[in-house]
C-alpha cells in the first residue's frame, strides 16, 4: 500500500517536475535516460514521432520511470534483493545478459561500418515525400446529432469574425456540444492529418483559418468545425538527414548481419537431437 500511495503522488507531482533532471529517493533519472529508454520502445524512431506527441510521450516514459524507481526502493526496504528467489533469478538473468550486450555491440560495431552517400540519402527522401511533410491543425468543434442542429447553430454566428466569434462558438460548445471538449469550449488538441476520421481531417486542413466549416458529417454525427491554426510544413533534406541515415545504416546492417550469420552457421557444428 505504502508504494502505491507513493506512486499515486508521484504522479500527481509529475507535471511540476523538470524533465531534466527528476530525482526518486536520491536516485537520478535525466533527460537523457528518458529519451534513450523512448529510443528503444520506438525502436529508434523516437524523432520521427510528431512534435506535439513527443512531449507527450517523454511525461509517460518519466512516470514510468519514476514508477520503477519507488518499486525497487520499496523492494530493498522490505528485503527482497536479499531473499534467495531475488539471487538465483538476478544470476539467471546475468548470465543471459553477457550474451546479449555482446551481441549488441556486435550489431553496433557492423553499423559503425556502414557508409552512406550524400545521393542515397536524398534519394530516399525524394522517394518517400509525404513522411516529411509536417502537418497538424488546432481547432475547436461543436458536435451535433443531426444536420439541422448543427445549421441553427451556424446561422447563430453568421456574420462574426474574431474574438467575438470565438467566444460564441466556444459558448454554443459549452452549451451544445455532445463532445467532452464541451468543457473546453469545444477546443481539441492539436492533431495531425491521421489522428482524425477522415472526413473531418479533409475539411480541418482544407478550410480557411478563423472561420467555420459547413456541418461535417461522420460516424459520430455532425460536426461544426472553427480552423484556429494550422501548419504545414516541409522538413528539410538537411533535418531528416540523421533520421534517413540510421534508418538507411539498419536496412543495410540487416542484410550484412544475414550472410554473416549464414557463414557462421557454415563453419558452426550445431548438433540438434
Amino acid at each position: 500500500m505504502k508504494t502505491v500511495t507513493k506512486i499515486v503522488l508521484s504522479l500527481a507531482l509529475i507535471s511540476t517536475m523538470s524533465q531534466a533532471q527528476t530525482t526518486v529517493n536520491g536516485a537520478v533519472i535525466t533527460k537523457a535516460d528518458v529519451d534513450k529508454e523512448l529510443m528503444v520502445a520506438t525502436q529508434g524512431r523516437f524523432n520521427q514521432v510528431p512534435a506535439d506527441k513527443q512531449a507527450e510521450f517523454r511525461k509517460q516514459m518519466l512516470e514510468q520511470l519514476i514508477a520503477k524507481e519507488l518499486v525497487y526502493d520499496d523492494a530493498k526496504k522490505i528485503g527482497i534483493t536479499n531473499s534467495k528467489e531475488y539471487k538465483d533469478k538476478y544470476e539467471e538473468v546475468t548470465s543471459k545478459i553477457k550474451k546479449e550486450i555482446a551481441i549488441q555491440i556486435w550489431q553496433k560495431q557492423v553499423m559503425n561500418k556502414i557508409a552512406l552517400t550524400d545521393a542515397e540519402i536524398k534519394s530516399y527522401y525524394d522517394n518517400n515525400a509525404e513522411e516529411f511533410d509536417e502537418k497538424s491543425a488546432e481547432v475547436r468543434h461543436i458536435l451535433v446529432a443531426t444536420e439541422g442542429e448543427a445549421k441553427e447553430l451556424a446561422k447563430e454566428m453568421k456574420g462574426m469574425s474574431g474574438a467575438a466569434l470565438v467566444d460564441k462558438f466556444a459558448a454554443l460548445a459549452k452549451s451544445k456540444s455532445s463532445c467532452p471538449s464541451s468543457a473546453d469550449g469545444g477546443k481539441l488538441p492539436k492533431f495531425a492529418p491521421k489522428d482524425m476520421v477522415p472526413e473531418f481531417s479533409k475539411e480541418a486542413f482544407s478550410m480557411k483559418e478563423k472561420t467555420i466549416s459547413d456541418p461535417v458529417k461522420t460516424q459520430f454525427g455532425y460536426h461544426l468545425i472553427y480552423l484556429d491554426s494550422r501548419v504545414n510544413k516541409k522538413i528539410t533534406l538537411a533535418e531528416a538527414k540523421p533520421t534517413i541515415s540510421n534508418r538507411l545504416k539498419m536496412e543495410k546492417a540487416k542484410s550484412i548481419m544475414l550472410a554473416k550469420m549464414k557463414e557462421l552457421q557454415k563453419k558452426a557444428t550445431i548438433v540438434t537431437k
